[in-house]
């Protein structure tokens, strides 16, 4: 229960006597309490009683989603509806999320600032390294397996190592296998000398991760930092690097692998590098064999002196993805720059090079066997050469060689499939269907209808949960809020809802108020081959309405929830493969028309194809649903 004082002792009283779910009987002189079913004040008691009003069948109510109506008391939930009144939910955000069950970062452990001897951290977790290791001398730290398999990971390493001579930092296994990573490398490493920072195996098989490397190895000299195998097999992150190595003074940086086999992953590169001198980058197989990776270096280097950089392989067999070079190497001196084998997509990519060497005297800059599809705008026109550069017919020639060999590369199998696969007998790959979010529940509607869900007021909702400049939770705010507000597609009705009854009247404005919800019945079978059961077509198998709704990231549960025209609905039984024993009972939704989609879409990519030429099937997983008129 959150802790306020209220004056009124009979509304005290009131509240209590219902929130103990009890109800009182006179028998002679003594008092008898009786429990009774459900206290009707609570905000699950609210949503059953808005449910039998708008939904108009005698059909059973969905378990799976009045699982995630709020947990509040009726106490509790009236305490935060004042306090959201009053502006006042910041102070109580650590109440606040526990007693409604949000998906908060947790205040970090006190600073681990004492640092008498060499330390190995190994199953660490949420630790807050602020100042830890400042003006070390020798020895080396080493974080192995910090950090696995957590759900939410928060870790602050602000000012590590500043100052330190000669002090090795070794980061083996870190993060591996999490939900949502949250890591702060502020300052990290800042006026060192000597010294190796090394990144192995770091934030390997991750679903969110967002990493800071801010003004990291500023001022250091000859601090060797190397990032292998980094953020490999990765799901749509993002690591910002800015002022990395800034003033620095021959910093050897070498980055192996990184982002290998990622999905949609984002790095940015600002001032990386600015006013260094000697500096030496390495980027071998930088964002290979990923999905549209997003990678923007700006005054990369600008200023620098005597520095070697060299790309090779870089984004080597990636799909599409999009390359920025913004003043890079601008106003350098004896820089000399190398493009081996650059941007060799699987389908076209885009670079983009804006003033890039401008300014610059004595640089050699070279691009050999250079990919297709380029910008070059105000760059240098001296010292700079272009060897085997790829045209685009070859490209295109080799595109779709490589198209016909490589289908299913980047997306897993069994995560879109054709129409003509749910037929009984078929043997298929079920995709990983798991719940992959952080465990929340719905607000009720008297709380979230107040909050400032918009971007003209999204500072307003980042204040509420504390969500700091460029931290985890201000992009997860920030892109829901976002694409929440983005305009429909052609055809499609989209709604966000912030609680159930949202969702409700959403799926009634569509649909009318017959309905029933479906979600797939259990996760069994995710990642395994299954055969396809008994297949019950919606509707009667006929292109019908529906309203699918989907999770966003987002402190509490927020659903995007949209209609889109030319759909078809399936019930199928899941069998395992040997037994033939049903295990499952999925939910498919079967997409005929795909003409607004994007040609990057991972359908297409799985399935050879391109809008508007195929139908596109998917299972619905666990914890999303789809709403439909109920079969009469």
């Amino acid at each position: 229960m959150l802790k306020q004082p209220i004056s009124n002792m009979s509304t005290v009283f009131f509240f209590l006597l219902f929130s103990l779910n009890v109800t009182l009987s006179e028998q002679g002189e003594k008092t008898v309490f009786k429990p009774i079913q459900e206290n009707p004040f609570t905000p699950k008691a609210s949503l059953i009683r808005y449910w039998n009003h708008q939904i108009q069948n005698n059909l059973p109510k969905p378990t799976f989603l009045l699982s995630k109506a709020s947990p509040l008391s009726s106490i509790d939930s009236a305490m935060l509806t004042q306090l959201v009144n009053k502006n006042s939910l910041s102070a109580h955000l650590e109440s606040f999320c526990s007693s409604a069950n949000l998906f908060c970062f947790s205040e970090l452990t006190p600073s681990l600032e004492k640092h008498d001897k060499d330390v190995n951290f190994a199953s660490y977790s949420n630790k807050n390294f602020t100042n830890y290791g400042n003006t070390a001398l020798g020895g080396l730290d080493t974080f192995k397996n910090y950090s696995d398999g957590e759900n939410i990971v928060a870790d602050s390493f602000r000012r590590y190592s500043r100052g330190s001579n000669g002090h090795d930092d070794k980061f083996t296994n870190y993060a591996r296998e999490g939900n949502v990573v949250d890591g702060s490398f502020t300052t990290y490493g800042t006026s060192t000398t000597g010294g190796t920072s090394e990144f192995k195996n770091y934030d390997q098989s991750v679903n969110v991760p967002h990493l800071r490397f801010t003004s990291y190895g500023s001022d250091s000299n000859g601090r060797k930092h190397g990032f292998d195998s980094y953020s490999n097999d990765t799901n749509s992150g993002d690591q910002s690097f800015t002022s990395y190595g800034k003033n620095g003074n021959g910093v050897p940086n070498k980055f192996t692998s990184y982002g290998k086999g990622g999905n949609v992953i984002g790095s940015t590169f600002t001032t990386y590098g600015e006013q260094g001198n000697g500096a030496t980058n390495t980027f071998t197989s930088y964002a290979f064999d990923t999905n549209n990776p997003q990678n923007k270096f700006a005054s990369y280097d600008d200023g620098g002196n005597a520095g070697t950089e060299d790309f090779t392989s870089y984004r080597d067999q990636a799909n599409v993805g999009d390359d920025s070079f913004q003043s890079y190497g601008k106003n350098a001196n004896a820089e000399k720059v190398k493009f081996a084998n650059y941007g060799k997509s699987f389908n076209e990519g885009t670079d983009t090079f804006k003033g890039y060497g401008k300014g610059s005297a004595n640089h050699e800059i070279g691009f050999k066997i250079y990919g297709v599809n380029t910008t070059f705008k105000d760059y240098s026109q001296k010292g700079v050469t272009f060897s085997q550069y790829t045209n685009s017919s070859a490209s295109s020639s080799e595109s779709l060689t490589q198209s016909a060999k490589a289908v299913n590369r980047w997306v897993e199998p069994g995560k879109f499939f054709h129409e003509s696969m749910l037929k009984q007998g078929t043997v298929m790959p079920m995709p990983d269907i798991r719940d992959k979010m952080p465990k929340r529940s719905f607000l009720p509607r008297t709380i979230s209808s107040k909050l400032p869900f918009s971007m003209k007021r999204v500072a307003e909702l980042k204040q509420i949960f504390r969500a700091s400049e460029n931290s985890s939770m201000e992009k997860f705010i920030e892109d829901t809020v976002q694409e929440c507000e983005r305009k429909p597609s052609p055809g499609e009705s989209k709604q966000c809802a912030g609680s159930i009854e949202d969702m409700i009247d959403f799926a009634v404005s569509v649909l009318g108020h017959n309905l029933v919800v479906r979600s797939t019945e259990n996760v069994q079978g995710s990642k395994k081959d299954v055969m396809i059961g008994e297949v019950k077509g919606i509707n009667g198998g006929k292109v019908t309405k529906s309203v699918s709704c989907h999770q966003s990231l987002f402190p509490y549960l927020v659903y995007y929830c949209h209609s889109v025209p030319k759909v078809r609905v399936y019930e199928a039984d899941i069998l395992d493969v040997e037994i033939k024993a049903k295990i499952n009972k999925g939910v498919a939704i079967c997409h005929l028309d795909t003409t607004s989609w994007s040609p990057t879409h991972g359908a297409f990519v799985a399935l050879g194809s391109s809008p508007g030429h195929t139908e596109v099937c998917h299972w619905i997983f666990e914890n999303d649903m789809t709403w439909a008129i109920a079969d009469n």
